[in-house]
């Protein structure tokens, strides 16, 4: 990420080894694909990435003479909310302001000096923006979803004729309809370009395992869905929000 803004607010030592140390200090959590990419943490690197990006929008980066502190939104197994610690950056020859010190638990002593620790990150104003309301018409735009997302299918649908794929995907978005009516926690909130949106299970080739995730979005009184994601791609947005219920989109 070279157009990070956390890069660009503080240089890391060693930024794989202090994700892992992040990783160790938190609540055990899956932050893998299990997709044969080898690099480990890439969720939590994301969300890292992601959160203080967020954070700096909404001015929540706490500075106290020559450190400064956030809230990665994180906590340990004590509950404990996990804090990102920096001091001044002494380095001659650079312009990057601030380096890392580490990853602190709120009651760690050294944060002590500040009056107040970093807030939350915050991704929504209303919470009924985070439930599925299958009172509001669905609009589903399935020649754009397979012509724009076909690479995204898996192999078997994808080798499909156009009209077969249109099929099973209308059977498979009324599936994900009666799915949200029984259990509300179907529909896992996502943030994407600066827009929550809600995400449904595409379950194309077993009705227990997804495939794909829908992504919904609210548009003058209706739902409306024009793209999926890969569950890689899905799991990325929704860890931003909160650890996603792990019904159907689990790696």
């Amino acid at each position: 990420m070279s157009n990070s803004k956390l890069y660009d607010f503080a240089w890391f030592q060693n930024f794989d080894e202090k994700i892992e140390e992040l990783k160790t200090l938190a609540m055990p959590e899956n932050w893998d694909y299990n997709n044969g990419d080898n690099r480990k943490n890439k969720i939590l690197i994301n969300y890292i990435h992601h959160t203080f990006a967020k954070l700096d929008s909404e001015n929540k980066i706490e500075c106290y003479s020559d450190n400064c502190t956030f809230n990665t939104g994180l906590v340990t197994l004590n509950q404990e909310e996990i804090h990102g610690y920096f001091s001044k950056n002494k380095k001659p020859n650079t312009t990057i302001p601030w380096y890392f010190v580490g990853w602190k638990k709120s009651s760690d002593r050294v944060l002590s000096q500040f009056s107040k620790l970093g807030e939350l990150a915050n991704y929504f104003h209303d919470p009924s923006e985070l439930i599925y309301d299958p009172k509001i018409e669905l609009r589903v735009n399935i020649d754009h979803i397979i012509q724009d997302n076909i690479a995204r299918f898996p192999r078997p649908i994808a080798s499909m004729d156009n009209h077969l794929i249109s099929n099973i995907l209308s059977g498979t978005i009324e599936d994900a309809k009666r799915r949200v009516r029984r259990n509300y926690k179907t529909a896992i909130p996502q943030y994407f370009n600066g827009k929550l949106q809600l995400l449904l299970p595409l379950c194309l080739q077993k009705k227990s395992e997804a495939d794909l995730a829908l992504v919904i979005e609210k548009y003058n009184g209706t739902y409306r869905a024009s793209t999926c994601l890969t569950l890689e791609m899905a799991i990325n947005n929704a860890r931003l929000i909160a650890k996603p219920d792990d019904e159907w989109l689990k790696l």
